[in-house]
């Protein structure tokens, strides 16, 4: 019989935390914090690895990324409440990104949410980014890591979201059926079963969550269907100080 959550002979934990702001009542204890954002910074990030870039900067506010406008080697972006800021020619849009010529090139990022997060969860011993896109190659990495394990949601302006916890739950899911792995939290619970509700087909989340609406104003389906397309990519962006680069894995 597989091990269970209620079983404690697991060695390591493996927790969801739901928003940032909730960051310091899970971080103890946790080596690993890896920041979902799947619509969409996170999503994005990974799309950009995979066509090319060389590292990603995220940064706090639309100021410090305006400064990487038409700077040889930089793409400026930044993404405020679903819309590209003006002035600038992208978001966080990994539709967008993955049209444009990347290739060696420094991304400079501030998004709503997703950077916030990695803001927050920076002093980890190791942050990683996870999305849909990379769901197959980042479990298979965290199965073989000998650490504690923080998903950490980056929501909607540190509000619940449900297709960053449908995400948690289907990473639990996947380490949790390892054995080597154990949960101690509700959140990561409720995370695995809001998952096993919704493996079957993704987009019923969208048609469940009450933004739909906006996405549709916004023309962001597309971008939507892209985002929860599970294992587009193989690449698992790292923090390194203070940007992501790939990880070697």
């Amino acid at each position: 019989m597989k091990p269970t959550a209620s079983q404690a002979d697991y060695r390591y934990r493996v927790e969801v935390c739901y928003t940032p702001g909730q960051f310091p009542l899970y971080k103890q204890d946790m080596g690993i914090v890896v920041v979902i954002d799947i619509l969409r910074a996170t999503s994005a990030m990974v799309a950009a690895f995979h066509h090319g870039v060389k590292d990603i900067i995220p940064v706090a506010t639309v100021e410090e990324a305006r400064a990487y406008i038409g700077k040889p080697g930089y793409v400026a972006a930044a993404e405020r409440n679903g819309e590209v800021v003006d002035g600038f020619s992208v978001g966080n849009s990994p539709l967008a990104l993955k049209s444009m010529d990347l290739k060696g090139k420094t991304i400079v990022i501030s998004t709503t949410n997703g950077t916030k997060a990695i803001n927050i969860g920076k002093e980890a011993r190791q942050l990683v980014i996870g999305s849909f896109l990379n769901l197959t190659a980042l479990t298979e990495w965290l199965l073989k890591q000998d650490d504690n394990i923080l998903l950490l949601c980056s929501g909607w302006r540190d509000k619940f979201s449900l297709e960053d916890s449908v995400f948690a739950g289907a990473v639990t899911d996947r380490l949790l059926e390892s054995g080597k792995f154990g949960v101690e939290e509700d959140s990561s619970i409720a995370s695995k079963y809001l998952y096993q509700a919704a493996r079957e087909n993704y987009m019923s989340v969208l048609k469940a969550a009450p933004r739909r609406k906006r996405l549709q104003q916004l023309h962001l389906l597309d971008d939507v269907k892209y985002c929860l397309t599970p294992d587009q990519a193989t690449v698992i962006p790292v923090l390194q100080g203070d940007r992501l680069v790939l990880l070697e894995h």
